[in-house]
């Protein structure tokens, strides 16, 4: 079953990533990164509220479920 986003660009909340990743350059980074995966991997995820893999990418940061560490 597929949750519908109706929120748009406002789910997830800008705010609230940044808690998770710093830097808005390495939260785009990073979605990127993992939107590539779940394409490529053709992965499905259940129980997202957003349909694209941008917008998974997101929620799964925002959740927690994506480790990331970034080189200084």
């Amino acid at each position: 079953m597929t949750i519908k986003n109706k929120d748009g660009m406002r789910y997830p909340s800008i705010d609230k990533l940044l808690e998770k990743i710093d830097s808005k350059y390495k939260l785009v980074y990073a979605a990127s990164k993992v939107a590539g995966i779940l394409e490529s991997e053709k992965l499905s995820v259940e129980g997202k509220q957003c349909v694209k893999s941008v917008g998974i990418a997101l929620e799964e940061i925002l959740e927690g479920k994506v480790d990331i560490d970034f080189e200084s």
